[in-house]
Order: structure tokens, then sequence, then C-alpha cells
């Protein structure tokens, strides 16, 4: 390998599959003079498969400031790798500020890229990739859940997102009550040998991944579609379906939400939507 010039070095490892790593990024990591990780005991685990011993230094959104004052002239003078748990460094990871530190200094700064579970997420998804939006983690409690989809509700770009362990089942429940026709793909365990992929509307991936209690363990990245125009349908009947579904999230958002929320799910005219909300908060039978 060339001789390597003293920066930061950002390089992408594997997000499952231990053959995905490249052979630069394997070079890059035997030659830098130390690396910072997010956490030590999980790199070490790689380092060892890849018979390299360097110094790691734990990188976390509590002690990037610290880590920066302390290793930025290190970084200055010798060649110093950036990985993350899996994949590429920085997303939905923290890191950009040592980056931004980095070219503010004029410290030389490049990319060793490789595996992402987003990219390989769209392209798994069968949905529009040509516009798309990242919005990182869901929350995991259910009304912090709720709050982080509404942007979704109005976004007509392809929306990603990860979903943590056990958390699956909540979301489609979510998605069902909020955008039940809307396409959706969720990859699970991306490139490992439990790798599963679910198509389709809430509703049916729900179903298919709760008949198999395997199916909702894991990590996931969720795909799905932006909103698609439609025409309003000015005098269509409030079933009752649908006014269940107005009870259920007047309970949780105010009535102008609740109301923005059933006209993005059904057509309705907001109108008519309106008069029926106004009846359940009122008590109107």
């Amino acid at each position: 390998m060339a001789r390597m010039l003293n920066g930061l070095y950002i390089v992408a490892t594997p997000i499952g599959n231990m053959g995905d790593i490249s052979n630069r990024a394997i070079d890059t990591l035997q030659n830098t003079n130390f690396i910072i990780c997010e956490n030590p005991n999980h790199s070490r685990k790689l380092m060892s498969k890849l018979g390299i011993k360097k110094k790691l230094v734990a990188l976390h959104d509590h002690n990037e400031d610290e880590i920066i004052k302390n290793y930025i002239e290190k970084i200055k003078k010798n060649p110093v790798s950036l990985i993350s748990d899996a994949g590429s460094p920085l997303i939905s990871d923290p890191g950009y500020k040592l980056v931004r530190r980095c070219i503010k200094e004029n410290i030389f700064v490049t990319t060793i890229p490789g595996a992402s579970s987003i990219i390989s997420a769209l392209q798994l998804s069968g949905l529009p990739v040509n516009e798309f939006v990242f919005f990182g983690f869901a929350p995991k409690t259910k009304n912090k859940m709720l709050d982080f989809l509404k942007p979704i509700l109005v976004e007509k770009k392809t929306a990603i997102l990860f979903v943590s362990n056990h958390k699956i089942i909540q979301l489609l429940k979510i998605l069902i009550e909020i955008f039940p026709n809307r396409k959706v793909s969720v990859c699970k365990e991306i490139t490992k040998l439990n790798e599963k992929n679910f198509y389709g509307l809430p509703k049916k991936i729900l179903t298919e991944i709760s008949s198999e209690p395997k199916y909702s363990l894991g990590e996931f990245v969720t795909i799905i579609e932006g909103e698609q125009d439609r025409r309003v349908i000015e005098k269509k009947h409030i079933s009752l379906e649908v006014e269940k579904t107005i009870k259920r999230l007047l309970s949780k958002f105010s009535l102008t939400e609740s109301v923005e929320i059933v006209h993005k799910i059904s057509y309705i005219e907001k109108k008519q939507i309106y008069k029926k909300a106004l009846e359940i908060k009122n008590g109107v039978n």
C-alpha cells in the first residue's frame, strides 16, 4: 500500500457478512496509527477476525468534544481511522463533529466506502429510490413513535427508518392506523444468515412477521412509500372503521392533527372529517 497521508480515514465495515469488507479498508485499518470507534469491545472482535492489533479509542455522543480536544493534534500528525459498529460511519452514529473540526483545521479527510444498510435496503425495497429521506431510529415508546412518524404523513419522497429489537410489531400496528395504504418494505438482518425481507401493505407485513416469533427479532430497516397525489373524495361516507380511527387519534393528537391524518389516509374531505371528529370529541352520538 502507498504511504498514507496524515489525517482522518472514514472506513466502512461489514453490516453482517465479513466478506463485504474491502481490501482497501483492511489495508487502511492495518496502516493507521490508531482507530476511533463507537464501542471498543465490539470493534475488537472485528479487528481480531482481520488480524489487526491497533489502539481503539471510544467515541460516542457524550465524549465527542473531549475526544476532539485530546486527539485532534494526533490526527494532524498521523493517519487515523474512524469506524462505526457496523456499516458506513456517521449515519445515525457520532463523528460528524470530529469530521467538521478536521475540515476546519484543513486536516486531510477521506472515505473508504463500503457496506451501508440504508442503500442495501433501498435496493431491496422495490420502491422508488430516485428521491428518499432518512429519518434515523424510530423511538421506542408508542407516543414518541407517533410524533416521529408525523412528518412522513406528508412526505412525498420514499422514507427510510431504523427500527431496533422487538419494536417492529409496534411500528407496523401504528402504520396500519395512520397510513394503511402505503407500500412498505421491511428488511431484517441484511447480509446476515437470518436475512429476510417483507413487502406489501403494513397489515400484510404484520401478519407475516407475527407468524414466526423469530421474524420479529433482530435489526430492521423499514422503507415507506412516499405520499401519493390522489383526488379528494368530497362526499364519501365515514365508515365505522374510519370513525374508530378518528377516536384513536383524538386520544393522542389534537383535533386539527387528527383531521389531517385521517384526511391523508382516507382522502375524505377535511370538512366532513372535522365535523365527525368534533361530534366524537364533544360526545355527540
